[in-house]
């Protein structure tokens, strides 16, 4: 199967990313942190952690622009 891209394809949308601010990576930082933590400072997960901070930050602050 042939996968084509936003631009080969005019009828998708490409996704627009927002540049993260400083406040924003700040946030994810320490929730990755506080990630980190809760698993007893496991090391090798730092990639899961930060994706997973970046989520939950992204979908709170999703919530409260909505609100």
């Amino acid at each position: 199967m042939k996968q084509t891209s936003p631009a080969s394809n005019p009828t998708q949308k490409p996704t627009k990313v927002p540049k993260p601010t400083p406040e924003l990576q700040e946030q994810v930082r320490r929730r990755a942190h506080e990630v980190y933590e809760q698993r007893g400072r496991e090391e090798g997960h730092g990639l899961d952690d930060w994706l997973q901070a970046e989520a939950e930050v992204t979908q709170q602050q999703t919530k409260n622009a909505a609100a």
